[in-house]
C-alpha cells in the first residue's frame, strides 16, 4: 500500500499521479502530490516506479505506525522496486 509521499525528495513533477490507474494521487499546485485515497491502491508499485527521485514508499502490507524515513533510505528500500524491474530513475530500462 502506498505508504509516503517524502516532501524533501518530491521534484512535483506529478508522475506518479498519472501513473497510478486507481487514481490514488491527487495533485496540488506548488506542492507535492497527496495520498487522497489510500484504501484504492492496489499495490501495484507503478507510482513508486515512475518517481524520479524515490520520493514515493509502498509496502506490501499496511502500516499502521510511522515509518522511519531514514532506516527505509539506509535500507536500500526506496526505489527498489523500480531498480528490481530494471526501470532507472522513472522510465523503462532501455534493452
Amino acid at each position: 500500500m502506498i505508504e509516503l509521499v517524502m516532501e524533501d525528495r518530491c521534484v512535483r513533477c506529478d508522475l506518479c499521479v498519472g501513473a497510478c490507474p486507481n487514481d490514488v494521487f491527487e495533485a496540488v499546485a506548488d506542492r507535492p502530490p497527496v495520498i487522497a485515497r489510500k484504501a484504492d491502491c492496489h499495490i501495484c508499485y507503478l507510482c513508486e516506479a515512475y518517481c524520479p527521485v524515490d520520493a514515493l514508499y509502498v509496502a506490501p502490507i499496511n502500516h499502521s505506525e510511522p515509518l522511519d524515513i531514514d532506516r527505509l533510505a539506509a535500507g536500500g528500500l526506496l526505489g527498489s522496486y523500480a531498480r528490481d524491474i530494471g526501470w532507472e530513475k522513472g522510465r523503462p530500462a532501455k534493452s
